[in-house]
C-alpha cells in the first residue's frame, strides 16, 4: 500500500493526501508538481524514471488506511540531479 507522504520531498511543500499536485516516482518519491516537471523535468533526481500524478485515496479509506506522517525531506543538489536530467529528459520512460 502507498505511504501517500505528506510533503515534498525538495521543497517540503504539504501534499496532503488528497493533493492533485502530488508526484511520485515507481520507489514512491514524492515531489510537488513544480518541483517534478518544471524543476526536475520529469526525471526523479533519485533514481532517473519518471513522475506520474499520485492517486488520491478515497475518504472512507484513508480512514481505515491513513496517510503516513512522517515527513521525508532532502532537497537535492541541483547539480548532480542535472546529470540524471540531461542524460533522460529526451528518453521516454519506458526506455530508461
Amino acid at each position: 500500500m502507498m505511504e501517500l507522504r505528506p510533503n515534498c520531498e525538495h521543497c517540503n511543500k504539504d501534499l496532503p493526501y488528497n493533493s492533485t499536485g502530488a508526484m511520485i516516482c515507481s520507489f514512491e518519491c514524492t515531489y510537488c508538481r513544480e518541483c517534478a516537471l518544471e524543476l526536475f523535468k520529469n526525471v526523479c533526481p533519485s533514481c532517473g524514471g519518471n513522475f506520474e500524478k499520485r492517486p488520491i485515496r478515497p475518504k472512507a479509506m484513508i480512514k481505515k488506511y491513513p496517510a503516513t506522517k512522517e515527513r521525508v525531506y532532502q532537497p537535492k543538489e541541483i547539480k548532480a540531479a542535472e546529470l540524471l536530467i540531461n542524460r533522460y529528459r529526451n528518453t521516454k520512460p519506458e526506455d530508461r
